[in-house]
């Protein structure tokens, strides 16, 4: 492990077998000043003070950026999935989803009776959707929230949005070159079809100028989710407007966003 900053320590996961992904440690504002020049160690055994515990999943052009929740009481472990960063490996749905669990599992060993979010950025909605179902499904265990960072309902239609792809969609081949090519290498990040099944707390959000992700996406999304929850206070939906300029990326930066986001926690 290395400590990148006085708040932050870098540390090596393996998550199968001949993987290792890189995740980045920082913990809660209020912690900053004691964190300074500690080990992992100190980091891990800090994961049981009882603040609730973000596990961060970027986009595809991301990597482990921290948004603001630190300084609002989180930790934050954020990680660059398998062939992105200075993970090793090859880039598989599969795989991403493998690399979350474990780092859910050891997060979960070591931080007691802390809740531990997913929070998806992007590309990192569709992985933190299937992590929370695989929970759920294959183990009978409800990761305490999950949070939709400019979402999607799946690559498919993503894909058919963004913004790169318009130059190819008058081709009578796009549909099959693009969308079809991603369906061949098994990219599918079935968000619409996983929040049908999931019954944790739900909160997505979307700015209303994100040019990447449509707005629009987030709403059908946050629609199905609605309409298949039993209990409809745990989905809510908050776009930010677009003289905010939050645009795709910057919701994270957003100084409101940790009392919004603890008022839906219900988190004082």
């Amino acid at each position: 492990s290395e400590l990148l900053l006085n708040n932050t320590v870098s540390l090596y996961l393996a998550t199968e077998p001949g993987i290792t992904v890189g995740v980045w440690h920082t913990v809660p504002g209020s912690r900053g000043a004691e964190a300074r020049g500690k080990d992992q160690r100190w980091y891990e055994e800090a994961l049981a003070d009882a603040h609730p515990v973000i596990i961060y999943l970027h986009g595809n052009g991301g990597t482990r950026r921290v948004p603001t929740m630190g300084a609002a009481d989180f930790h934050i472990l954020a990680l660059d999935y398998r062939g992105y960063g200075d993970s090793s490996g090859y880039p598989t749905e599969s795989g991403f989803t493998t690399d979350v669990l474990a780092l859910y599992d050891w997060a979960k060993a070591r931080s007691g009776n802390s809740s531990i979010l997913f929070w998806g950025h992007s590309l990192g909605t569709g992985i933190a959707t299937n992590v929370a179902r695989k929970l759920q499904e294959e183990r009978g265990v409800q990761v305490d929230a999950v949070v939709l960072e400019s979402p999607y309902t799946n690559i498919r239609e993503a894909a058919a949005h963004i913004p790169i792809t318009k130059i190819y969609r008058q081709f009578p081949g796009f549909q099959y070159l693009i969308l079809d090519s991603l369906a061949l290498g098994n990219m599918f990040f079935r968000s619409d079809e996983n929040v049908k099944v999931l019954a944790c707390p739900l909160l997505i959000l979307h700015a209303e100028d994100d040019a990447v992700l449509p707005p629009h996406l987030g709403r059908k999304l946050f629609e199905m989710a609605r309409s298949a929850y039993k209990d409809k206070t745990k989905v809510k939906f908050i776009t930010f407007p677009e003289k905010l300029g939050l645009g795709h990326d910057y919701i994270s930066f957003n100084p409101e966003l940790p009392a919004l986001v603890k008022d839906f926690l219900n988190m004082k």
